[in-house]
């Protein structure tokens, strides 16, 4: 008997032991890890079953990501109209949209995978930019209309707009090779950071909006802060080999200072 309880003893001390070893590392409990809120499935439990439920939840818990999606991706009316939940449900009732919305919720069942890369990706950006803001993330289902969205500091990731470069309604409605390249998995991280740059640091004043060499060295150079942060080269150009070459030659230059640069910095490279 003697022998059993020592026995049982050393079972529970190793028992002990291996939950002690599999406590989070300091890492891991980091308030910068990044978990994406997953408003598209409190959105799709009213968009296909008309849940009373689910429609509080996204007013209550959500009511930011709500607006955003009703005012400025779907454009549906103010968010407060009292006729605005059956418009939203009667927008979705379309074929192809409940098509999206079924899509969505069966290639992103899972999307641990996002999460890290986003992590990793805004743990560079604030070191390349430091006192940056990491933004709150969330996804959400829209009508093939922004890709991503930037509001009060949160960042919505419109999902359906990520479901492969060979998607079928893709291909149906008439984007480009080029353009269905882009709307696949890989590029959601690339995209949360060029977008939320974007915000960070807009377009040149309006005098200079217009002018298509003036909007692409602005697009470039946040294409190279998001390669940096990306440690890859997601985007590639002659303009952003030359933004490689130009750092380069001036080690010492930040993030903040290369995305200050003029055009002619360039010129004699």
């Amino acid at each position: 008997m003697q022998k059993l309880y020592y026995l049982l003893l050393l079972v529970l001390m190793f028992c002990l032991g291996c939950q002690w070893q599999m406590k989070p590392s300091e890492e891991e409990k980091s308030p910068d890890n990044i978990s994406v809120e997953r408003f598209d499935r409190v959105e799709s439990g009213y968009l296909t079953m008309a849940d009373i439920a689910a429609l509080h939840q996204m007013k209550t818990d959500y009511p930011i990501e709500t607006r955003t999606l009703i005012e400025e991706v779907l454009q549906l009316g103010p968010a407060n109209d009292p006729e605005i939940n059956s418009r939203l449900l009667v927008f979705f009732q379309d074929s192809t949209l409940q098509t999206l919305v079924a899509d969505v919720e069966k290639q992103y069942a899972d999307m641990s995978d996002v999460n890290w890369q986003l992590t990793s990706a805004f743990r560079r950006l604030k070191q390349l930019i430091p006192g940056i803001e990491i933004p709150q993330l969330y996804t959400q289902i829209g009508s093939l209309d922004q890709s991503i969205v930037v509001v009060d500091g949160r960042l919505g990731i419109s999902l359906d707009k990520y479901l492969g470069s060979d998607y079928p309604i893709y291909l149906r409605y008439g984007y480009s090779e080029q353009q269905r390249k882009m709307m696949t998995r890989e590029y959601i991280v690339p995209d949360c950071l060029g977008f939320y740059l974007l915000s960070l640091f807009p377009l040149p004043g309006e005098e200079e909006r217009h002018s298509v060499e003036l909007r692409h060295w602005h697009m470039a150079k946040i294409q190279w802060v998001v390669n940096q942060a990306m440690n890859s080269h997601v985007f590639s150009g002659e303009t952003l080999n030359r933004l490689d070459k130009y750092k380069r030659a001036n080690p010492k230059l930040s993030a903040s200072e290369m995305m200050m640069l003029a055009p002619d910095v360039l010129a004699d490279l």
